[in-house]
């Protein structure tokens, strides 16, 4: 028990964090979500620029994915493959919601998110806790992720997929402290975390950034900008990493 008392600590916060999401009342898509504050149009585009804030996602994504292919990582080769995959495919997932948002084609966003998600959750524990994880857990954590989208979408009980969208958020800072890293630029991971909340924040002040700058752009165009740049921050990690 001394021995593998942070993995049983990590494990039991994954394990709480889901028990505590699900013990909630069931709660749905609220569909004021929809309604961004900047729906112009231009050159036929309409909520322009809602859907061209994803571009970063396709550049950020691409290079990325081309890295991990040419150069395997050692512990979870395929996990960063698959969140670089998951970036890649949210350019084109989350332009299409926008385009026309409502909550089918909110399905197509948050598809390739959780394989973003998904790949980075066990990248981190193989890296960190053990290279096993990937091997076994790889792909049912990627149907968990798929599941969590398709639950919401027919019975409308967003608890599970926030779960998946949480968890390596909790995570990363956990598996931080709890465990050695093998290798060096690890607080990459931490910048990239602060980048990702700091969309959050700025999603929820849509109306109030777009009224700020002028209407120049809006809090979840924003949102977007700022949210790719955590994979760079990533991609910047495996690049410049070497070993302890």
């Amino acid at each position: 028990m001394n021995k593998y008392w942070r993995h049983i600590l990590l494990l039991s916060v994954i394990i709480v964090s889901f028990v505590a999401m699900m013990s909630k009342e069931p709660f749905g898509q609220d569909l004021q979500y929809h309604n961004f504050v900047d729906r112009r149009s231009i050159l036929g585009i309409p909520n322009v620029f809602n859907v061209t804030s994803n571009i970063p996602f396709l550049f950020v994504g691409l290079i990325g994915l081309i890295y991990c292919l040419n150069n395997k990582q050692k512990e979870a080769p395929w996990s960063w493959v698959v969140f670089f995959l998951g970036v890649t495919l949210v350019c084109f997932g989350s332009a299409y919601y926008h385009w026309t948002p409502n909550n089918q084609t909110l399905v197509w966003d948050r598809l390739p998110m959780t394989v973003g998600f998904i790949g980075l959750f066990i990248a981190l524990l193989s890296e960190y806790v053990n290279p096993k994880i990937e091997k076994y857990f790889l792909f049912l954590a990627i149907v968990s992720g798929f599941s969590s989208v398709i639950y919401w979408h027919y019975v409308d009980d967003l608890r599970f997929y926030y779960w998946i969208q949480l968890i390596p958020l909790i995570t990363i800072p956990v598996v931080l402290i709890l465990f050695k890293a093998k290798y060096t630029h690890s607080l990459y991971l931490i910048f990239a975390l602060f980048f990702y909340l700091l969309a959050m924040i700025t999603e929820r002040l849509d109306k109030e950034i777009f009224s700020f700058s002028g209407e120049l752009l809006s809090g979840h165009s924003l949102k977007q900008l700022l949210a790719s740049f955590g994979p760079h921050l990533v991609y910047l990690m495996l690049k410049n990493r070497q070993l302890k």
